[in-house]
This record gives structure tokens, sequence and C-alpha cells, in this order.
């Protein structure tokens, strides 16, 4: 019998390989438009067709994933993304760049999905924290690595895509050597209730994590440069400056994800919120310390960088096996929204006001998220109002 810890390892590579394609494409063809000479606006909203492409297909996912299961719909996701990586270096139009960027968010939202999910459901639930903290430290080191591929564009357009056809090779090579599994059914009982409602009912808190995660990470790589621009900041110490974050979010997220573990998800969240807040208010106080900013930017990423993870795994803690699939599908949908309010919010605000706008809104917002975590009460009461099939067991 195939060890569901093989499983988990593969699921692991696999989504390093995602990262890594997320932090090389993003930057790599911003920079190739750039290059050609595209207006800074024309090449964000370019960008914003990965995330387009999240939105638009996240509310589908839950119906292959169940139908064909975890492997198939990983494997599909990662043809979109072979084929859509092979074609870009073929084009220099933008209307095909964009398409290409949408079929690659829907093929990166599919992988993700399907990966999160099946991490989930093989990890027993006192190791869950750990596990999916693994799973989110796999992404962020891939997408730390990923943009050190920026520098095999010297050496001819087509080098740096070669390299991550490479690693989907690797990719294809492992998910063909474990089997696929589907998720648990949902069992009707007399009282039907919509599902997709039970989840915003019960786990509404788990679900404001994806949202809140989408809309920094989005923030700090759409709007920081906007930002720095305006302050005066160089590239140099731009793209110093950024990766603070995700080095901040590597550090902590499995010894965040251990503790929630212990003493609980939302004890966890609550905490972080309030120091991801203090972290954000401060950074303007910086003015030119670029160190300052840089401790900022770490300390904040240390204690929100998990979020993602965290959500997910409070809401496997609080609802059963066979309804974590809808709150994929949720979680997705609420990455993908915060993902394309961002850049515009920010853009809005900073043109309003002033550039450290951005930073008191993302701040507010995890000190909202905090006041929440302190009213909302365990679900002990409403799970008891689910139908008995749909209650959580064990």
């Amino acid at each position: 019998m195939q060890s569901s810890r093989y499983t988990f390892w593969v699921l692991i590579v696999v989504v390093a390989v995602a990262g890594a394609n997320q932090g090389l494409t993003i930057p790599l063809l911003a920079v190739m438009l750039e290059q050609q000479g595209v207006s800074t606006v024309v090449n964000g909203l370019n960008a914003t067709a990965l995330y387009i492409g999240v939105v638009l297909v996240s509310p589908w996912l839950e119906i292959p994933l169940r139908r064909i299961g975890y492997r198939n719909t990983i494997f599909w996701g990662l043809v979109l993304l072979t084929v859509s990586t092979l074609l870009v270096p073929m084009f220099s139009s933008l209307t095909v760049w964009f398409v290409l960027r949408l079929l690659m968010g829907v093929g990166d939202s599919s992988l993700h999905y399907a990966s999160q999910m099946w991490v989930t459901k093989i990890t027993s639930e006192k190791n869950r924290g750990r596990d999916l903290s693994i799973y989110g430290l796999a992404f962020g080191i891939g997408f730390a690595i990923g943009p050190l591929g920026l520098n095999l564009l010297t050496f001819g357009v087509w080098v740096p895509f070669g390299a991550l056809i490479v690693l989907y090779v690797i990719a294809y090579a492992l998910l063909a050597r474990i089997k696929n599994d589907f998720p648990e059914e949902i069992k009707q009982t007399e009282k039907k209730q919509n599902k997709y409602v039970t989840v915003l009912r019960i786990a509404w808190l788990a679900l404001i994590p994806p949202f809140l995660y989408g809309f920094m990470e989005t923030s700090l790589n759409g709007s920081f440069p906007i930002y720095a621009l305006r302050t005066g900041l160089s590239l140099e110490w731009t793209s110093l400056i950024l990766p603070s974050f995700i080095v901040g979010s590597i550090i902590l997220q499995m010894p965040l994800g251990m503790l929630s573990d212990r003493i609980g998800r939302k004890k966890v969240m609550f905490v972080c919120a309030l120091v991801g807040a203090a972290a954000f208010f401060l950074f303007p106080v910086a003015g030119e310390n670029v160190w300052f900013m840089m401790l900022m930017l770490a300390i904040a990423g240390a204690a929100v960088g998990s979020f993602y993870s965290l959500g997910l795994a409070y809401a496997a803690d609080i609802l059963p096996a066979s309804m974590i699939p809808t709150v994929g599908i949720i979680a997705g949908i609420n990455f993908g929204v915060a993902s394309i309010l961002a850049p515009g919010l920010n853009g809005f605000l900073m043109q309003a006001w002033e550039p450290w706008t951005m930073f008191w809104l993302m701040g507010a917002q995890l000190l909202a998220f905090a006041i929440a975590c302190l009213v909302h009460r365990e679900t002990s009461a409403a799970q008891k109002e689910l139908p008995i099939s749909l209650q959580k067991h064990g």
C-alpha cells in the first residue's frame, strides 16, 4: 500500500515547482513588456490576467476534483501551465499574452486547489498545522527562488522558459508514481442545506485569512514598487526590501503551524494579526531608513505569511472532511478577488492621499480580523444544526 507520507512529499515538490513558476513568470513577463516599451499601467493590467483566471475557474474546480480525483486535477492544471509556458515566447502580442496568463491562472489554481485539498485530507488532525505550513513553506521557497531565473534571460528569451519546462517534467514524473484519490462524498439527508451557505456560516472566520493574504501579497508585489518610486527609493533597494516579507514568512511558517497544533489556530491567528498590523502601521515611520523597512516587512511576513494555510487548517478543524473541497473553492475565490482589488484600491489611495496609506490599509484589515477573532465563538453549536451526515466526526 502506498504511503500517504510519500504522496505528501510528492505534493510538496509539485507545489514548490508551482511556486517557482509564479516567482519567475510574474517578473519575467513584466520585464519583457518593459523592454517592449509598454506603459506601467498596461503592464499591470496584463498581470491581472493571472488572478482573473483564478477567480473565473475557482467556483468550478470542485466538479472535476470529485469526478476525476486529486491527481488528475493536478495533472491537467500542470498541462495548462506547460502549454502556456511554451507559447509565451512564441508571441509578443499583448492580447495573446493576456490570454496565456489567464490560462496560467486557471492551471495554477487547479494545481494548488487539488494539492491543498489532498494535503488537508491525508494529514492527521494533530499535525495538520505543521503539514500545511510545510506546504506553504515549499511554495514560498519556490516563489523566492523563481526570480533567480531572470538571470537566464541574458542567454536568450527561451532559456528561462526552458528551465520551467524541466521543472514541469520533474513534477509529471513524480505525479505518475502516486495513486489517484478522491474526496469524501457529501451524503444528503432529509434536511438539505446549500453547502456553500453552510461553510460560510460555520467557517467564515477561517475564510478571511486567504483574502487578507491575497491582498497583502499583491499589494507588496504590485503596489510597493510604485510606493518606492514615489518616495525616492532606488530599484536596487526595492529589490532587496521586497523579499523581506517572503523571508520572514519562510522563517516562521513551520513554527507557527506547529504552535497552532498545540494551542489552537484562532489564538495564533489573533496574535499574528496584531503583530502584522503593528508592523504595517509602523512601516511609514521608517522614512528613508531602508533597514527599518526591511525589518517591518520581515516581521509582517513572519506574522501573517502563513495565514492562508492556518485558515485552511482551522476550517478543517471545525468542518467535516467532505466539506473541505468547498472551503478550498471559497478560499481560492477570496484570494483571487483580493488580488484583483488590491492594485486598484492601493493606486486610488496613493493618488488621493499619500503613498504610505497602502500600509495603513493592510494594517487596518489585520486589526479588524483580530477583533473578529475576539468576537467569534466556536462552532460546536452551529455544527449541531448540520445534517447528521455532514457533522464533524472524531
